[in-house]
């Protein structure tokens, strides 16, 4: 890490060390600050909490809006729900997979798109469902999705 993510890193774990529970909400706060929890940030965040590394590795691998790697300058979240998949979902993912090129939890090449999966965003009744940089997006269908990954710069 530079000397700049070790101070917000550090910064971040003296603001929740004493926190019930302080792992979780020390990840959320370092992804929030660098847009990912960095694999540098691990060892920190553990000697500092007196756990092992593999402790917080688990709970950062467990959670799925915690990122790993920088994600693209837009973030795609398709609803993979069951009201989102019975109303269209899965030919909406195949359609965005084919489109970008990646899999879910992965960046376009370009670093312009990260799709990812999300397990109900609370539009049960007017899905299929996405979030558009943290924007929700209802009734989704393939012109829509199209039209978003054109804003996209896809």
């Amino acid at each position: 890490m530079s000397s700049e993510t070790d101070v917000a890193v550090e910064r971040i774990i003296a603001a929740h060390r004493e926190t019930e529970g302080a792992a979780l909400p020390i990840l959320l706060a370092v992804q929030e600050a660098l847009g990912h929890v960095p694999d540098a940030a691990i060892a920190p965040i553990a000697a500092a909490l007196n756990l092992s590394r593999a402790e917080i590795h688990g709970v950062l691998t467990f959670y799925h809006d915690l990122r790993r790697e920088p994600p693209g300058r837009h973030v795609l979240k398709l609803c993979r729900a069951e009201a989102c998949q019975a109303s269209g979902g899965r030919a909406l993912e195949a359609a965005a997979q084919a489109r970008l090129g990646v899999d879910f939890g992965e960046t376009t090449p370009d670093g312009r798109v990260t799709l990812e999966a999300a397990y109900c965003l609370g539009l049960c009744a007017s899905g299929p469902a996405a979030l558009v940089d943290g924007r929700p997006v209802a009734r989704l269908d393939r012109a829509r999705l199209d039209a978003l990954l054109a804003e996209a710069g896809r």
